[in-house]
């Protein structure tokens, strides 16, 4: 599996939000990582 083709930036800021380490972020399967983000967008969702 070849890493995530994201901008270390966007990896680092993916990495904070999630509270998941970087190295983890960037071998982290895509759609482990889109369902992730699905999860966090309706917490933040929730919160409104």
């Amino acid at each position: 599996m070849k890493p995530l083709q994201i901008s270390a930036d966007t990896a680092l800021k993916l990495s904070e939000k999630l509270g998941v380490p970087l190295e983890q972020i960037m071998h982290m399967p895509q759609h482990i990582l889109v369902q992730k983000l699905v999860e966090l967008q309706q917490e933040e969702n929730n919160e409104k």
